[in-house]
């Protein structure tokens, strides 16, 4: 067996100090040694173990004790996918980073496992050969292991009730604004502002980590807007998987759902995705709106990137433009979003407590331009009634 160890194998599992602890499974060698030297290259982050099988991993998981697991697809003795459950069933709160080549099967396997328990997933290059592909696995996993690790910490911190009563002691003042020292980081207050007067006529849509099973629940609520007005949504994920996510989406909705084509007019009716590695913007066709994929630079790391369709869709619909921006990594959606609401649309995003990564999110809330910020659950509803006349 390959097996390597680092650090203490029986910390406590709702530790907060020191850095996270990050198990690698992985039947390649040359995977397994690249993503050790890019973790024990992090100040936050350590490696637990390095493994060769889901068996390994499996039989290991109580001794090891990591935060987060990147977990290969195939793998011999037992496979990715087996052995998530089985992993989650022993260490409840381990974040699981699913790791696979971009295969149709593999997309396929890769959405089972958010289904089952897994945190997010991560194409691997097809080679390392390929420096910007490597470069960007590197960048995409390390922010992956850093963000939905902390959040973890921090939801297993506020839920560890102390050890035993304390008696209140005085506070230290701090200066106005700051937080006491001893107090855990708290979001920025967000100031909502008034919806936009004018009707909506399209639905835009913003999401990155966790997106796609957000999406998903989404999308079951709108029949009604989806039946009167194009609805596009541009998640950050790459080709073959945003194929099969079109797929989920069109069977979550029972409305026609694809990847968006270039060129193709945009329709009440149906639902379009941006496809993975293009950025999908809208331009006038005559009297219509059309899409237009680009193969051009990432923007704000992302390819396809949120703030080009939404910057874009202003000159199509003005003030008639109703964004919604879901969980996410980073600020993508962001400045579109700022453009959309100096235009006069209105902007809605998904809260913190029900989002996987309260990055995209909480960008548009701390900037001041969202008119509302809602649970999951609330968005689709909410959606609804401004589409039918709501203007509150």
């Amino acid at each position: 067996m390959s097996v390597a160890f680092a650090g203490n194998s029986t910390m406590s599992p709702s530790r907060e100090a020191g850095p996270l602890r990050v198990l690698i499974v992985d039947d390649s060698v040359v995977i397994r040694g690249l993503i050790s030297r890019w973790v024990g290259a992090e100040h936050d982050m350590e490696v637990a173990a390095s493994l060769r099988t889901g068996l390994e991993a499996v039989n290991q998981i109580e001794r090891i004790n990591p935060d987060v697991a990147v977990l290969d697809i195939e793998m011999p003795e037992l496979d990715g996918i087996s052995a998530l459950p089985q992993l989650l069933a022993k260490k409840r709160d381990l974040v699981v980073i699913m790791a696979s080549t971009l295969t149709r099967r593999n997309a396929e396997i890769s959405f089972k496992a958010l289904s089952l328990g897994a945190a997010d997933y991560i194409p691997k290059p097809e080679t390392t050969r390929e420096v910007s592909a490597a470069d960007t696995f590197h960048h995409d996993l390390i922010q992956k292991i850093r963000f939905l690790g902390a959040r973890v910490r921090r939801k297993t911190a506020v839920a560890s009730p102390p050890l035993a009563p304390v008696a209140p002691a005085p506070l230290a003042r701090e200066p106005a604004g700051r937080p006491a020292a001893s107090a855990p980081a708290a979001s920025a207050p967000s100031i909502l502002r008034a919806f936009s007067t004018q009707a909506p006529k399209v639905l835009l849509i913003g999401s990155s980590t966790g997106g796609p099973q957000a999406l998903m629940s989404l999308v079951t609520e709108l029949g009604p807007v989806i039946d009167r007005y194009p609805v596009l949504i541009t998640q950050h994920m790459p080709p073959t998987f945003t194929t099969i996510l079109a797929e989920h989406l069109a069977r979550s909705s029972h409305k026609p759902a694809a990847e968006a084509v270039h060129g193709e007019p945009v329709k009440p009716g149906r639902i379009y995705l941006a496809p993975g590695g293009k950025h999908m913007r809208v331009v006038r066709n005559g009297a219509d709106a059309a899409i237009a994929l680009d193969d051009g630079p990432a923007v704000n790391f992302c390819k396809p990137a949120v703030d080009p369709l939404f910057t874009s869709a202003i000159d199509i619909w003005h003030a008639n433009i109703l964004a919604v921006i879901l969980t996410g990594m980073g600020s993508d959606g962001m400045r579109g979003g700022k453009d959309i609401v100096a235009a006069g649309g209105s902007v809605i995003a998904q809260d913190e407590a029900s989002s996987v990564v309260w990055g995209m999110p909480g960008a548009a809330a701390t900037a001041g331009i969202c008119a509302a910020i809602l649970p999951l659950n609330q968005i689709g509803s909410k959606v609804n009634r401004l589409f039918a006349g709501d203007r509150a």
